[in-house]
């Protein structure tokens, strides 16, 4: 369990790709609760409009335009924020990109790795040894995907930057729970579908199937209230129950030694259709 209530009025809360989305979203939930928030992203006119939008009402907030690629600007993004307002209590490393990849081609892995990986280890690196310091309760939320799970056919490069990430956050949780007396606790977001920038694909109107950011942060802030990690978020499309079934059946493909990715094999269409009804 995790209560919020632990946080003292204006603590301070970090997140990235703070521009839009998830990421926005998220900002306004904290600020709504009395945070200090800074917001994180590249900088530019969506920077800038979203810190002018959460100001309003007189709310402090600050935008730091930031590569969470580049270390040197996220530490100095941090020794910013802290020079300001002191101690971080909640560290939501969210920011990433989705530019497309092929399997042999090497155009964007590495800008997608830099970002969508380097970005979160970046973030918790930089801003925990000194939450530790602080010892006072603390957040990380680090931004996942269901494909970074059952690694569908199409992306690569995006699934191998979300599978690490999660591979980094069990770790960063697993140290965290065995050092005596930590109050810091890392969790792992891992939206549905959202219809985002990210995610618009041109589109101008949300899908039917998608959810909002709005519900994503919604369903992220009772997750963490009842101490999840794992917080995989449904949709409009697909339940947990859903999500479930997909991730045990990735799992499988190892333990039945069947072919990788063999809910998109064509010989193993039927097994995988036949194991969703039970």
């Amino acid at each position: 369990m995790f209560d919020f209530g632990m946080f003292s009025p204006g603590s301070v809360a970090v997140v990235t790709g703070a521009a839009s989305g998830i990421g926005l979203a998220a900002a306004h939930r904290f600020a709504a609760m009395g945070f200090k928030v800074a917001l994180v992203d590249l900088p530019g006119d969506s920077l800038d409009r979203a810190c002018r939008q959460l100001a309003e009402g007189g709310r402090p907030v600050m935008a730091f335009g930031c590569d969470v690629s580049d270390l040197a600007q996220v530490q100095a993004m941090a020794q910013a924020v802290q020079a300001t307002w002191g101690d971080v209590s909640i560290v939501m490393n969210n920011a990433g990109i989705q530019p497309g990849s092929t399997v042999l081609d090497v155009h964007n892995w590495h800008k997608v790795m830099a970002v969508n990986l380097w970005g979160i280890i970046h973030g918790c690196q930089t801003f925990v040894p000194d939450m530790l310091r602080y010892g006072k309760p603390g957040l990380i939320i680090n931004t996942g995907s269901k494909q970074g799970i059952t690694t569908p056919p199409g992306d690569p490069a995006y699934n191998v930057a979300k599978a690490d990430v999660k591979v980094y956050s069990e770790a960063l949780q697993h140290q965290l729970r065995n050092m005596p007396d930590c109050a810091l606790s890392v969790h792992l977001l891992i939206p549905g579908f959202v219809y985002t920038p990210l995610t618009a694909n041109g589109r101008a109107e949300k899908p039917a199937a998608a959810w909002t950011p709005d519900q994503t942060i919604d369903f992220m802030m009772k997750s963490l209230s009842h101490g999840d990690f794992y917080i995989l978020c449904p949709d409009n499309d697909v339940s947990r129950a859903l999500d479930e079934k997909r991730i045990a059946w990735a799992a499988g493909d190892i333990v039945e030694n069947r072919p990788p990715l063999s809910r998109w094999h064509k010989d193993y269409a039927d097994a995988f259709s036949d194991y969703l009804k039970i």
